[in-house]
């Protein structure tokens, strides 16, 4: 990977590439800093660090600490990641959207239109539910209906701006655009959470203690990226033999190859699913202000994950039972609605290809599935054991930081799926040049 970087460097186009990649980071960490008009910030951050739960930590992770600064950047770009979730999940379900999406590159644009417009209704919905709920308690200096569309205006101009400089990164950058704008909101809080981690259980302590708890700290980090790596890099390869056919006077076909089937099919997005499921009530509540009573309240105890794992409430720990079974569940769940082995049949039996030992048609779409079946499900435990893994540190040792499993999942693969890009940039070019020549 450091080669790579390294001799990326060295090619001036790839070079204004990450120039201008990086002009943009700065421009998105600028933006978080500049106020909402209207809102009065120390009444937000009063109100961020009085909350018991952790409800809105996960999206002032994602949001690089806007969200907490109330900056016209708050919304970031959750709403983007929101509506493309919801037009992979109705891809499958409308008919007219999966053809649109079988269109190819003109198909694919249509979809990324619709995207842009779910996005602005949904930053339109989110920053008006902000408004209105915390204006009514004192966010806004003075609640009127100017500065209500004030806020609503600027915090869905800035998430509206933040996907076109996505996009921008995409088409001018290294690629890769709304990935690497939401990684840079996670990395940007990482020495914040370092120096939590520092002052918590090493700053002040013995000096065998702190290179003891020092040490530990950094093999459970380092140990969580290998297990990050190992689980993107992960693919389980079915062979594929194409038979020989005669075309004209030419024999054609005969030629081996493989579908590469991820150990991590679905990606992060069991944890997200997973995670925004148990927080909505929370999140809801909080805005109500409503604490819940009798059985709800426990309820709502149980799903906060700051209660999980701790040895003096041990019932609240059913909350962490119930995530892992969510993870597994969604992990199945997108699975099924992103790969079809029935498709994948059909177009292997239609271009004369076969799983050797197995005969085309249904047993290959069996065989499929029942190896699908196995591989997810070893993704989806090594996904619950590093999404798990903060939360049993943080209830054991009140070791609380954003860089949980889903933000380390997302940063590892990012960073390697840009590496990727980098290269295939470095070979496309030098192909040109050989032809060139």
């Amino acid at each position: 990977m450091f080669t790579t970087v390294k001799n990326a460097f060295k090619i001036k186009e790839i070079r204004n590439k990450v120039f201008f990649t990086f002009l943009m980071l700065v421009v998105i960490r600028l933006g978080s800093q500049l106020p909402v008009p209207g809102v009065d910030r120390h009444y937000f951050s009063n109100w961020f660090a009085a909350q018991t739960g952790d409800a809105f930590n996960f999206l002032d992770a994602f949001t690089g600490g806007s969200f907490l600064n109330m900056s016209i950047l708050a919304l970031n770009i959750t709403p983007y990641i929101t509506s493309s979730i919801i037009m992979q999940l109705l891809t499958i379900a409308i008919p007219k959207l999966e053809e649109m999406q079988r269109d190819g590159e003109d198909g694919r644009k249509k979809i990324a239109s619709i995207t842009r417009y779910v996005t602005v209704a949904l930053a339109l919905f989110e920053s008006g539910a902000m408004a209105i709920g915390f204006g009514r308690q004192g966010l806004l200096e003075e609640y009127n209906a100017l500065n209500v569309i004030t806020v609503i205006a600027a915090m869905t101009a800035g998430s509206a701006f933040l996907m076109w400089i996505g996009e921008r990164i995409t088409e001018n950058g290294i690629g890769n655009g709304i990935s690497i704008v939401l990684v840079i909101n996670i990395i940007s809080r990482l020495p914040q959470d370092i120096n939590q981690l520092f002052e918590q259980f090493v700053y002040g302590r013995s000096t065998a203690l702190a290179v003891v708890a020092a040490v530990i700290i950094i093999a459970i980090i380092i140990a969580m990226v290998a297990l990050v790596v190992v689980l993107n890099g992960g693919v389980r390869k079915i062979p594929v033999q194409y038979a020989k056919k005669v075309q004209g006077r030419k024999m054609v076909g005969g030629q081996t190859t493989n579908i590469p089937l991820k150990v991590n099919t679905s990606g992060v997005i069991p944890i997200i699913f997973a995670s925004s499921l148990m927080q909505l009530p929370l999140i809801v509540s909080s805005l109500f202000g409503y604490q819940g009573t009798g059985v709800w309240a426990e309820i709502l105890r149980g799903m906060n994950s700051s209660n999980w794992c701790k040895p003096s409430q041990p019932v609240y720990t059913l909350g962490l039972l119930a995530y892992i079974v969510l993870v597994i569940f969604f992990a199945y769940f997108y699975t099924s609605i992103t790969f079809n082995p029935l498709e994948i049949a059909e177009n292997m039996k239609k271009q004369g290809g076969f799983i050797p030992g197995i005969r085309p048609g249904k047993p290959t779409s069996e065989y499929l599935t029942k190896i699908l079946n196995y591989i997810i499900f070893i993704g989806a435990v090594g996904l619950t054991i590093v999404g798990i893994l903060p939360f049993i540190f943080n209830g054991l040792f009140n070791a609380s930081v954003s860089f949980g499993g889903t933000s380390l999942i997302i940063i590892v693969s990012v960073i390697l799926e840009t590496v990727k890009q980098v290269e295939s940039q470095m070979l496309v070019r030098n192909y040109k040049g050989f032809l060139n020549d």
